[in-house]
């Protein structure tokens, strides 16, 4: 395992902070939990855990963290320093330490006393916004990605800051929030606003500038398949039995699918209703376009891949 005979001092609770930690984990490292007396973590996976009251056992933490390599907490701003527990403190004690605080909106800036959670960070970090059907209105995904995609983030920082500190023996400071990794999470939506002024908008399962690419309702069951180029849409309307879709000035290219949308999408509606996912499936086989089925947990852990 890579992270092998790495330790990391675990003062996290929920799912961003605990789910880095089971990821540095899951590379070997080795995790001390700290929970509160009585409570516990409702999300630990790697342990041992240790039930510590960090009013009145601030000395277990500094012995703690002289043997660790990385701590990770997810205190509101402030909280651990007014506990003696912050980072300037624990650097005096172990300066190779490396100390990464996960918040909801960081330790700097108007919000950054506010708590966060999952779905406060995606509501204003414009997630939910852009997200549910093109008419209805905003819609929560259903997993917490906002926390997941933020303990990623602060996984790759701490790996990136135990690199560094190979190098130079010194520890350092890493500040990670719900908040801006869901921004940076925008990506080309962002990227369409900030360069060319454009609002984004809900789109269901489609895709703003690739058409079909979508999900379907079939005669039982749903399948999301995506033609991202002419020659995937061929294969398609091949395999669809209506090759001479494809030859349609409406939709003999990407462009002109997008502006005909509404028509194609009911044509394909109409097609693949007529059997279930999995007779498609079988049909698409082996097909160059991507498609699959929208699966149930009980078909996500019995798939045979």
């Amino acid at each position: 395992f890579p992270l092998e005979g790495v330790r990391i001092l675990d003062l996290t609770r929920i799912v961003a902070g605990p789910y880095c930690t089971m990821v540095l984990g899951d590379l070997g490292a080795e995790v001390y939990k700290i929970e509160r007396p009585y409570e516990g973590d409702e999300s630990r996976k790697w342990g041992p855990p240790v039930c510590v009251n960090l009013k009145t056992g601030r000395e277990v933490i500094y012995e703690l963290a002289k043997k660790c390599d990385v701590l990770v907490e997810n205190y509101v701003p402030g909280k651990l320093d007014s506990l003696g527990l912050g980072y300037e403190t624990l650097k005096s004690i172990a300066p190779s330490l490396v100390y990464c605080s996960i918040t909801g909106f960081g330790s700097e800036g108007p919000y950054k006393a506010k708590p966060g959670y999952d779905v406060i960070a995606a509501s204003m970090g414009g997630l939910l916004h852009i997200t549910g059907s093109e008419d209805g209105p905003p819609a929560k995904v259903g997993i917490a990605i906002t926390d997941i995609a933020t303990g990623l983030y602060a996984h790759g920082a701490i790996l990136a800051a135990l690199l560094q500190r190979h190098r130079t023996g010194r520890g350092q400071k890493i500040d990670v929030n719900l908040f801006s990794t869901q921004v940076a999470c925008l990506i080309n939506v962002a990227s369409n606003y900030l360069n060319a002024g454009k609002e984004a908008k809900r789109w269901g399962t489609a895709h703003e500038s690739i058409v079909p690419y979508e999900a379907f309702e079939t005669k039982a069951g749903y399948i999301t398949l995506g033609c991202g180029s002419d020659a995937q849409f061929v294969s398609l309307c091949r395999l669809l039995g209506v090759a001479e879709l494809a030859q349609d000035e409406r939709f003999a290219s990407n462009r002109t699918r997008v502006s005909h949308r509404k028509e194609l999408i009911a044509i394909l509606s109409d097609i693949l209703k007529s059997k279930s996912s999995s007779d498609w499936m079988r049909i698409f086989e082996g097909a160059s376009f991507p498609v699959g089925p929208i699966n149930s947990m009980k078909e996500v852990f019995e798939d045979r891949h």
